[in-house]
């Protein structure tokens, strides 16, 4: 077992949780039960799933759960292109958030890889 604490992949996944939750401050009000929704849901997912697999008592499980957390990295992504589609972000920020997430679903992949199965 793990503490999910102390894994860089948490750590990067909250980071990215807490700057999707900045972001999405300012869309509009319409928005609240849609895409800002969707969007904090899917990004809490990803260290919430992190974390929920370093309980379990298999590397397989824990496998199981870093492969949902890194769908979710997926549908974060999709949804802030969407949003940069809408004009709802500023590119730029757009732009730093995909990098982060394509950082850190390598680093997903990449302990996925680790676990030996």
């Amino acid at each position: 077992m793990h503490n999910h604490k102390n894994l860089k992949i948490w750590q990067r996944s909250m980071d990215l949780v807490e700057l999707i939750y900045r972001e999405t401050v300012d869309f509009p009000v319409d928005e609240k039960y849609g895409l800002t929704s969707q969007l904090r849901r899917a990004a809490c997912s990803i260290p919430s799933n992190i974390a929920e697999g370093t309980s379990r008592s298999s590397q397989k499980e824990f496998q199981h759960f870093l492969s949902i957390s890194l769908g979710s990295t997926f549908e974060v992504s999709t949804q802030i292109e969407l949003a940069k589609r809408l004009l709802l972000i500023d590119i730029k920020k757009a732009d730093e958030i995909l990098l982060e997430l394509d950082q850190l679903e390598k680093m997903i992949i990449g302990f996925m890889k680790s676990l030996h199965l």
